[in-house]
């Protein structure tokens, strides 16, 4: 196979993940969409949170919210929880790489926030702990998953929503979470703001 036929294997494989991803998580989305609307419209806030390529992402949403998606809007509150290393440093080293996210929620959440929750693995402790963390601050969890859930799948409450990609492929699933957070943030501001003339 040529590099060129294997980059188009990529992309076939991409569009294929997606077309999978589309048969079943509209839906969902949207839900996701609403329960993050209402949180708003209540004085609440987003946190997010996730590890290499997902931390990546967690901030991509947040900086989406803060700043502007396609359109000029007020500013949202959202807050990356993976960005602020001193904090993560010293919670690692401190008392464990596990609670980097969880202490942050136990002191910067509250009734009524949502934590956006991203894991490809469905299996990372610290977002595990960050879960079980936000519940106790009576917060729901829009989960960004993939595979088969993983552990992240059987913590999730009746009132949490869990996007997860068909797929076990970490890079389609990445490609995935991305078009994901880019449909929430389309469904946000158009609930928020209406609709484009």
């Amino acid at each position: 196979m040529t590099p060129e036929e294997r980059i188009s294997t990529l992309f076939e494989d991409s569009i294929e993940t997606k077309k999978r991803s589309k048969d079943v998580l509209p839906r969902l989305i949207s839900y996701a969409g609403e329960t993050i609307v209402q949180s708003l419209l209540n004085e609440g806030k987003v946190l997010s949170c996730g590890n290499g390529g997902s931390a990546g992402d967690a901030q991509h949403f947040s900086s989406e919210m803060l700043n502007r998606f396609e359109r000029e809007r007020p500013s949202l509150p959202a807050i990356a929880l993976s960005t602020d290393t001193s904090t993560l440093t010293s919670i690692a080293n401190d008392y464990s790489y596990n609670e980097i996210f969880s202490k942050q929620i136990r002191a910067l959440g509250k009734p009524g926030d949502i934590l956006l929750a991203v894991s490809t693995s469905g299996k990372s402790q610290n977002i595990i702990q960050a879960i079980q963390s936000a519940h106790d601050r009576e917060m729901r969890i829009v989960a960004l998953t993939g595979k088969d859930g993983g552990d992240i799948a059987s913590i999730l409450s009746a009132e949490d929503v869990e996007l997860r990609v068909p797929s076990h492929s970490t890079a389609r699933i990445q490609e995935v979470h991305l078009l994901i957070i880019h449909s929430l943030c389309d469904h946000i501001d158009r609930q928020l703001f209406g609709t484009d003339s």
